[in-house]
């Protein structure tokens, strides 16, 4: 049924006709008349954030950890240049976010009226697709059709720009009707291609799925059924740092993270296979290395939904588009149908080889009983959480990798992290998200200092809204990741990757109402650890851990899987074709 509402009223009433819970946002004065009706229900809850990149965060959290578009409100001007961050962070790690933002009226657009900037203009490279929205009487359309871009194909952020003017004005408002959309991506693979592919599975010596975010943001269903496919077939199976959960991580074929800072194991099956089969991930450089030296002798499949991720990067030999969890549906149909054949003493030979790359153990390290290690500090992490019913944001750098090293996920939706941007200060307000999200849960943001400062004014929201988010920060008073780097591959010339004025974060955290806890000495961190988990509001954890500790396996720019640098584990040095170690 039509009804004729205000255009601030259509955009509440639209929030709750596509079943918006939660909105996070920061008011001004180009959206005052939606916060007015905001003011006026109670059916949405509307968080107040300290920033509006904190504001985008916190929806990318939400989305991340549900499923669920996130949503969020900001003002004109710098409201919505503040977003452009966490917008562009969620196009690049495919996470499906509504951003509504006002604008000056109508009239006054293009004459440098107070807070205006071309809203759409600035975020068109950085959403899948935006929205200036000057006639009242589309504005509703427009805000469904919204939802549908943001969450069909391979999700992403929307904008909807909105002046005061057309918030003010009176028009029809219409019920989402998703199916006249004109964006219908395609959900069903090609059926010649699955069957060739499948034929590829049932001769292949050394097959390897590598999995991504999509198989996560395909929805639960992907997950369940890539699972029961690696499982049926027993092939070897590693991830992105995106796709982490979506096979568990307890699973009898996991191999571990992919990548920069993957696993030698992950990383030399990568090398070694001769059949590589992609579901729902990029080809991102951090994963492919030296492109002409990856994967080089592997047939390669590629599932994805979006044509355009389809050799854009590597070129494939399958290439399959669709959406993850339809097209592993008709896989796994096709290969039963075909008599479930695998090529079982191969793939014996092939478990047995990635066996000796795991002997490596390339996540050692040389414990301390002085100082904390960072990789102690998260294996004790894990071990006091794992039971929990735990969500695990992160910030980006050191301990960002890390955390993918020794926390283990069993679920899709439990890893929260800035894969594609690298944005430093997404692991607090993302956190935050997700708390409000799931109030019972124990959600961890696992953070740097220098990170975890970038948003630091998010603690605000923390405790005003009394969410019990742990922030256990590695802190190395350090830019580790630059620092790193720079001793690697700068000639130890640490050209600014230090602060000499970080704070007190105890009493940062009081000053907030929030809690406050120490720890340096390893002998006091399981009891430290289990303080932060038993209190019942927001902690701040200050771990001071190790300066000087590097993050390995780590993969150098521009050299191949097999060239991994492994640090402090016995098999120090470069690793070779072979599997041979160049000390």
């Amino acid at each position: 049924m039509k009804q004729e509402m205000t255009g601030a009223k259509m955009v509440v009433q639209a929030l709750k006709d596509q079943g918006v819970d939660t909105v996070f946002g920061y008011p001004g004065g180009a959206v005052l008349p939606i916060y007015d009706e905001i003011f006026l229900q109670n059916d949405i809850r509307h968080i107040l954030v300290r920033h509006e990149q904190g504001a985008v965060h916190a929806a990318e959290g939400y989305a991340r950890s549900t499923g669920k578009p996130g949503v969020c409100l900001v003002t004109s001007g710098p409201g919505a240049t503040n977003a452009v961050t966490g917008i562009t962070d969620a196009l690049m790690d495919s996470i499906p976010i509504v951003v509504l933002t006002g604008q000056v009226p109508t009239f006054m657009i293009g004459s440098d009226a107070f807070q205006e900037a071309d809203t759409v203009g600035i975020t068109r490279p950085c959403t899948k697709h935006n929205w200036l929205v000057k006639d009242t009487d589309r504005l509703s359309g427009i805000i469904h059709e919204a939802f549908h871009v943001a969450t069909s194909g391979r999700p992403g952020p929307v904008l909807v720009d909105i002046p005061k003017d057309v918030q003010f004005a009176s028009g029809t408002y219409t019920a989402p009707r998703p199916s006249k959309s004109h964006y219908q991506p395609q959900l069903k693979g090609d059926l010649e291609e699955i069957t060739e592919l499948v034929a590829a599975i049932e001769t292949a010596k050394r097959p390897v799925f590598y999995t991504g975010g999509g198989v996560i943001n395909s929805g639960p269903a992907a997950s369940q059924l890539l699972r029961e496919l690696v499982d049926a077939t027993g092939i070897p199976i590693t991830s992105t740092l995106m796709g982490l959960g979506a096979y568990p991580a307890s699973g009898p074929n996991w191999l571990g993270m992919l990548g920069m800072h993957g696993l030698y194991e992950a990383n030399m099956a990568m090398h070694g296979c001769d059949l590589m089969i992609n579901v729902g991930a990029r080809f991102d450089d951090r994963i492919t290395g030296r492109i002409d030296a990856f994967s080089p002798k592997s047939l390669k499949a590629h599932i994805d939904i979006d044509p355009s991720s389809i050799n854009k990067v590597i070129r494939v030999d399958i290439p399959i588009v669709g959406d993850v969890a339809h097209v592993l549906e008709d896989v796994l149909k096709v290969w039963k149908s075909r008599g479930r054949k695998i090529n079982g003493a191969a793939l014996k030979d092939w478990h047995a080889k990635i066996d000796t790359w795991r002997e490596v153990n390339c996540l050692s390290f040389t414990d301390s009983k002085t100082s904390i290690k960072p990789q102690y500090a998260l294996q004790r992490l894990e071990a006091l959480t794992r039971d929990h019913d735990r969500y695990v944001c992160t910030e980006v750098g050191q301990h960002q990798m890390w955390a993918a090293q020794f926390l283990t996920f069993e679920d899709p939706n439990r890893w929260m992290t800035s894969g594609g941007l690298g944005t430093m200060g997404y692991g607090f307000p993302a956190s935050i998200g997700v708390q409000m999200a799931h109030p019972a849960a124990l959600v961890i943001n696992v953070a740097g200092e220098a990170s975890w400062l970038m948003n630091m004014q998010e603690l605000g929201t923390a405790a005003q809204y009394r969410l019990p988010v742990k922030q256990f920060i590695l802190n190395n008073e350090r830019l580790g990741m630059v620092r790193q780097w720079q001793e690697l591959l700068h000639g130890e010339r640490y050209s600014h990757s230090w602060s000499e004025a970080l704070p007190d974060f105890v009493k940062l955290a009081e000053a907030f109402g929030a809690k406050g806890i120490v720890c340096s000495d390893p002998a006091d961190l399981d009891d430290a650890i289990m303080e932060m988990i038993e209190h019942d509001g927001p902690v701040i954890f200050d771990c001071l851990v190790e300066k000087h500790e590097n993050c390995f396996p780590m993969i150098p720019s521009g050299k191949a899987h097999n060239e991994m640098l492994l640090g402090e584990a016995e098999t120090q040095g470069v690793i070779d074709s072979k599997g041979s170690v160049l000390v």
